[in-house]
């Protein structure tokens, strides 16, 4: 290692001294050096599942820098500077510099050789900074992607020496310096059963059981614990149990997230911590507005893991907060904030509005696994938002290939099942035909079936894939390994295969055998179609008894032969006349009541969801009377004789009269 003049130009700062391991290099010869780092670095960052390498100075020292007398090494062609130079003044000692100054000369730097290069025309440096320049090595490294440090930053001398001073010094770091120290390390990777872990885990460990370390340390120390030992160490509940006796009014914001992290990794113990939790959350109310984006999506992402149901007051308050950081969130800060929303039901329509302006603007840009998850938030919530909707189906066009094939299906289901067209809707389909046709084995039998099915709820009938989907081999490996298949995937193929049969009687491909239809789209957890609200029927049933006399005259809950379960049903002869339900004889004609509740419509809005869209597609196709009830006509009807005169222009427009 070399003691090169401190540039001028870098900075101001005086002497930095790094006492026990760049100093080291003045004192030992350079092949004493060699030997030290190989037994001390190469257990370090040699992974058991990665080609081992041996970690040692590079040849290139020898070759820079000569060396007099044994000990001082200086650059070819620079000066040799003696003991006594300027630098060297009690003035310029590192004691009298602002550490601050180092840091934030430290934190200017974007890449580990910067951090290294300005180390290395330090002369001297303390292990408080020897450890911060590790942790800036770290962080530079993480922003860069990188999961491990790459070899040249390894075999790097004055790395080596930086590590080598942490391990030897220790015991004489301060806490908070330790703790970082550790922290810097463990994101490195470095192997939990180097010695310079070993060394730096039972110094922490002692100081936790004597006692003393403060809140920031204790967050930062239980972070490190959980990745080098796993959530399960009994470290770990050591430092739970401190933080829980510490004062939350004492807490940072970041501390506050730091020890909801800690607790994410402890789910098995969630009811244990339950009381504290809900402590917790009540505070963390009063420093929202103190979150940056990142710290927010933290937190709403340790609230759905624990699944903390009982603090929708913060959920709320993160969401109201969360509306102006939209265009801030990286990539998967605004996924972990939209699996939050969609794991707590949440919905609020300014953080809509913003996200379907971010979306709309940067939708091209914006990582698939993100893009889906906006799409998968549009499902479930059922949200109509054209502007998502059609900055979604443009960027597919243009950027399909990036999608996997579960991507694809989370970007194609909501389309179906909001019963919506974009207008590049030709060009949508082709693109994903064309996909289908091209890569169709490498679809999960499940996510095509899906996909397909997706499409013809907006009668974008997939035809040329109906002989393959029907075929005794597709269902082989549609079934897999199980001894059935599921009752949804045999309710998709039936409504499919009646597709086909009432929208599509140009096919005359492979038609799907018996033992793979279901009898009835209506079944608990995998049903097609939508329970009728027993709330909404019971006022129109008071109305149609009242208009035709007696409830003999209509039917409810009905199960027709082609699957589907209508409301109502009323029967009328040739002569328009109103039949008992129970007579089968002489029926010209049936009318289907839909008595639609606000699920089976987009949320907030009169556009019908796809399953029932198709539903009543089919039943006119099949010869029905479809007659629509929606919701937000009847709740604008005030008394009973006004719901008899609608339910009467409803189902005898004519104006011909009821008879019975």
């Amino acid at each position: 290692m070399a003691l090169i003049t401190l540039r001028r130009n870098l900075c101001h700062l005086s002497d930095f001294r790094i006492h026990g391991a760049l100093a080291a290099l003045k004192n030992h010869p350079v092949i004493h050096v060699h030997k030290v780092s190989e037994e001390r670095l190469c257990p370090w960052f040699c992974s058991p599942r990665s080609e081992p390498f041996r970690v040692r100075f590079h040849h290139g020292c020898c070759k820079k820098f000569h060396s007099e007398n044994g000990n001082d090494l200086h650059a070819v062609g620079e000066p040799v500077f003696s003991q006594a130079h300027d630098w060297d003044r009690p003035e310029q000692n590192l004691k009298s510099v602002d550490e601050q100054m180092f840091y934030r000369r430290l934190n200017s730097f974007t890449s580990s050789e910067e951090v290294l290069s300005f180390i290395s025309t330090l002369q001297t440096l303390p292990a408080t900074l020897a450890a911060g320049a590790l942790q800036r090595i770290c962080e530079v490294e993480k922003k860069d992607g990188n999961q491990k440090l790459p070899k040249e930053i390894l075999k790097n001398s004055v790395f080596q020496a930086l590590c080598i001073q942490c391990e030897q010094e220790s015991s004489g770091l301060p806490d908070a310096i330790l703790v970082t120290a550790l922290q810097a390390l463990t994101l490195l990777q470095v192997d939990p059963h180097s010695s310079l872990l070993l060394n730096l885990v039972t110094e922490c460990h002692c100081r936790l059981k004597r006692g003393g370390l403060e809140v920031h340390s204790l967050c930062i120390l239980g972070e490190s614990l959980i990745k080098l030992q796993g959530p399960g160490c009994a470290t770990l509940e050591l430092i739970i149990c401190q933080l829980k006796s510490e004062k939350l009014e004492e807490f940072t914001p970041e501390d506050i997230v730091a020890l909801y992290r800690i607790l994410q990794a402890c789910t098995e113990k969630v009811d244990q911590h339950q009381a504290f939790l809900n402590k917790l959350n009540n505070f963390s109310l009063s420093v929202v507005y103190h979150l940056s984006p990142t710290l927010m999506s933290q937190v709403l992402s340790a609230l759905a893991v624990l699944d903390q149901t009982q603090a929708l007051p913060l959920v709320i308050k993160l969401g109201k907060y969360a509306v102006r950081h939209i265009p801030h969130f990286t990539n998967e800060e605004l996924r972990k904030v939209l699996e939050a929303f969609i794991c707590f039901g949440h919905n609020d329509r300014f953080f809509t509005k913003a996200l379907e302006r971010h979306v709309a603007s940067s939708c091209l840009t914006l990582d698939p696994e993100v893009v889906s998850k906006v799409m998968e938030y549009c499902s479930r919530k059922r949200m109509l938002s054209k502007p998502i909707l059609d900055a979604v189906a443009e960027t597919f066009v243009c950027q399909s290939e990036k999608f996997s094939p579960h991507q694809i299906y989370e970007l194609i289901e909501p389309f179906g099942k909001l019963n919506y067209l974009p207008p590049n809707a030709s060009a949508l389909f082709r693109k994903l035909e064309n996909m289908l046709l091209t890569h169709f084995n490498y679809f999960p039998p499940k996510t095509l079936l899906k996909i397909l099915h997706s499409c013809s709820l907006i009668e974008c009938h997939p035809v040329n894939f109906m002989a393959k989907i029907f075929s005794p081999y597709f269902l082989q490996k549609l079934q897999g390994e199980e001894l059935y298949l599921d009752r949804l995937s045999l309710a998709q193929l039936t409504q499919l295969f009646l597709t086909s049969v009432l929208e599509c009687p140009f096919y005359k491909g492979q038609k799907l055998l018996p033992k793979y239809q279901v009898r009835s789209f209506l079944t608990p957890c995998s049903s097609l179609e939508t329970p009728v609200d027993f709330q909404l029927y019971k006022s129109v049933k008071i109305g149609l008894t009242d208009l035709l006399g007696a409830r003999l005259y209509f039917a409810s809950k009905v199960l027709t032969p082609y699957c589907y379960t209508i409301d109502v049903e009323i029967k009328l002869d040739e002569e328009g006349l109103v039949l008992p339900y129970t007579v089968d004889e002489d029926v010209h004609k049936r009318v289907a009541l839909c008595i639609d509740d606000p699920k089976r419509f987009s949320l907030n809005s009169k556009h019908l969801l796809g399953k029932e869209a198709i539903k009543q597609r089919h039943l006119r196709l099949l010869g029905y009377h479809v007659v629509q009830i929606p919701y937000y006509e009847i709740e604008t009807i005030k008394s009973r004789v006004e719901l008899v005169e609608y339910l009467q222009r409803k189902l005898f427009p004519q104006n011909v009269g009821v008879r019975w």
